[in-house]
Order: C-alpha cells, then sequence, then structure tokens
C-alpha cells in the first residue's frame, strides 16, 4: 500500500537542460544535486539540498549542500553567513521531518581543510550524537583540527577580516 512505501525522492527534469550557473560537472555533490546520480533527495528547495550521508557516523547522518558549487569552509567570508545558517535551519527540518525531537543531541558541522573529501561545501547532520559509535566520535570531534562545529564557523565568518 501506498502508505508503507518509503518517501520518494525529488525529481526534476533534467532533458534538454544544461547546467546552472556554479556547476562542477567534476564534483559528486554538483552532479547530485543536478539529479545526475540517482541520490535520493530529502530535500532541494532550490538554493540548498539535503542527502543522506553514503558512510553515516550516527543513525541518522545527512548532508547539507548549496545547489551551486561552493568551495569548502575554508574559502567562505562573512558574507557567507547567513548561507551556513541557512544550512543548518534545512538540516534541523529534514531531522524533525525524520523524527528527530531532540536538538540538544545533533551535531551540525564541516569538516577543515585539507580533512575534506569533497570540496563542495556540505554541512553535516548528525543525530543522535549519544549513539555515535568510537570512529565517528573522533572524525567528527569538537575542538579539533578537523573538524568544526556550524556555529565555531559563523563565528569565525563574523570576525574574520575583510580581504580586498
Amino acid at each position: 500500500m501506498a502508505e508503507d512505501q518509503p518517501p520518494q525522492p525529488v525529481k526534476t527534469d533534467t532533458t534538454n537542460s544544461t547546467p546552472a550557473e556554479g556547476y562542477d560537472k567534476k564534483c559528486i555533490f554538483c552532479r547530485i544535486v543536478n539529479n545526475e546520480m540517482g541520490t535520493e533527495l530529502l530535500h532541494n528547495d532550490g538554493d540548498l539540498s539535503c542527502f543522506r550521508d553514503i558512510k553515516p557516523g550516527a543513525p541518522h547522518h545527512y548532508l547539507v549542500v548549496p545547489n551551486k558549487h561552493v568551495g569548502n569552509c575554508k574559502s567562505l567570508n562573512k558574507e557567507h553567513v547567513p548561507l551556513v545558517k541557512q544550512m543548518v535551519d534545512v538540516g534541523k527540518d529534514v531531522l524533525q521531518k525524520n523524527s528527530v525531537t531532540d536538538l540538544t543531541d545533533v551535531r551540525f558541522g564541516f569538516h577543515w581543510p585539507p580533512f575534506c573529501s569533497v570540496t563542495h561545501l556540505h554541512l553535516h547532520v548528525l543525530a543522535p550524537v549519544s549513539q555515535m559509535g568510537f570512529m565517528s566520535r573522533l572524525i567528527y570531534r569538537l575542538n579539533s583540527y578537523w573538524f568544526v562545529t556550524a556555529d565555531q564557523l559563523i563565528e569565525l565568518l563574523n570576525t574574520k577580516a575583510e580581504t580586498n
């Protein structure tokens, strides 16, 4: 029956269309948000998309990415603060749609270069943190050289001196 079926991925018509500006054909995340990989999109609002991480570090592990190619978090500046906040909001919405209501047991963060496997900006949304295994606790560890929380990144961007 229909109610027993898992939610269907968001589908968009990509036939006879050219990739949008900000698309990098070599980037796996650009290809995912362009529906070239068959990955289920849990969220797609035209600006941001969300999908499951292929190597989950927690029972709920999602990635929120801009639909336009944006470099890693080191390439961001103060103007990107609203984008980071919007990414967190999408992560919270997807968690709540997947019955995660305790947002105190959630981690939102980014791997800090050079510890990024994909150079397209992506927010890791992990829940519940209390159920993460040893390796996940290490990989997504707070106050490390390789992972920063969304709040830490926002604070860094807000204090970053303007260049140019």
